[in-house]
């Protein structure tokens, strides 16, 4: 066999797609700059797990099915009257994933806790984790309906399986007893296994709620806070601040 085409099939053995279409190339580049062997290995296998890493990015995002990509590049820290800014940013480095614990966002709506859940899932990302975004209603609809079309294992072990788990929007709408012990059944399932970020505009107390049982609640609660950090944010929403400006804009 060819030695040429010897490596060209190692290469294509071991799934090494970008080296086996480029390796001519950089071989004639190495040469030319006079690399050793090592060097020249060093070259090609960096570039490999580059692409690699980029295709494997491009596919958690893909998987997230994150409904907008945001970073905290543009983030507005001075609106809100309170935010725990040290610990948010503390937070993206993701040790947290690792350690399978839990980061709660507490705050009214439009201070901006979906932008820096939004973000940390896109970090996340980068950093080749599987995650999957969605909002609580979501969840609920989603395992209902699994429920009633007898694919309620496949459908939790959809919500418990990823590295993280982002659920947005708890508490802008009530649950009914079903929809409160289907939720439960998720934060059970992921508890000390996975984590969870969360973002919610009601305060801790204001659970019972939300579950419509206070029992439930307090086990949700119990089990997102026991390994987790909680940031509470204050302020008047963005929203309503964008349309006074626009008003008085307006009037003037």
């Amino acid at each position: 066999m060819n030695p040429k085409h010897n490596l060209q099939y190692l290469l294509d053995l071991f799934r090494l797609q970008h080296s086996a279409e480029t390796i001519e190339g950089q071989a004639k580049e190495a040469a030319s700059k006079n690399l050793s062997h090592l060097e020249f290995l060093e070259n090609l296998l960096s570039q490999e797990a580059s692409v690699r890493h980029k295709r494997i990015v491009q596919l958690r995002i893909a998987q997230s099915k994150l409904p907008v990509v945001k970073t905290m590049d543009t983030f507005d820290w001075a609106h809100p009257t309170s935010i725990p800014k040290q610990l948010i940013l503390n937070v993206f480095s993701l040790d947290f994933v690792e350690k399978k614990e839990n980061f709660i966002l507490i705050g009214p709506s439009g201070l901006g806790k979906s932008h820096i859940a939004q973000a940390l899932t896109y970090a996340a990302c980068q950093k080749e984790f599987k995650t999957l975004w969605t909002t609580a209603a979501d969840l609920v609809n989603t395992l209902t309906a699994a429920k009633a079309d007898r694919s309620l294992s496949r459908a939790i072990k959809h919500y418990a399986m990823p590295k993280l788990l982002a659920i947005d929007e708890l508490g802008f709408l009530p649950m009914d007893k079903d929809g409160s012990d289907l939720f439960f059944q998720v934060i059970s399932h992921r508890y000390e296994q996975g984590s969870v970020v969360l973002t919610t505009n009601r305060a801790f107390k204001d659970w019972g709620k939300i579950f419509n049982d206070n029992t439930v609640a307090t086990a949700i609660l119990d089990r997102l806070v026991h390994h987790g950090e909680v940031a509470k944010i204050e302020g008047a929403s963005y929203r309503v601040k964008n349309r006074k400006e626009k008003s008085t804009q307006s009037a003037g």
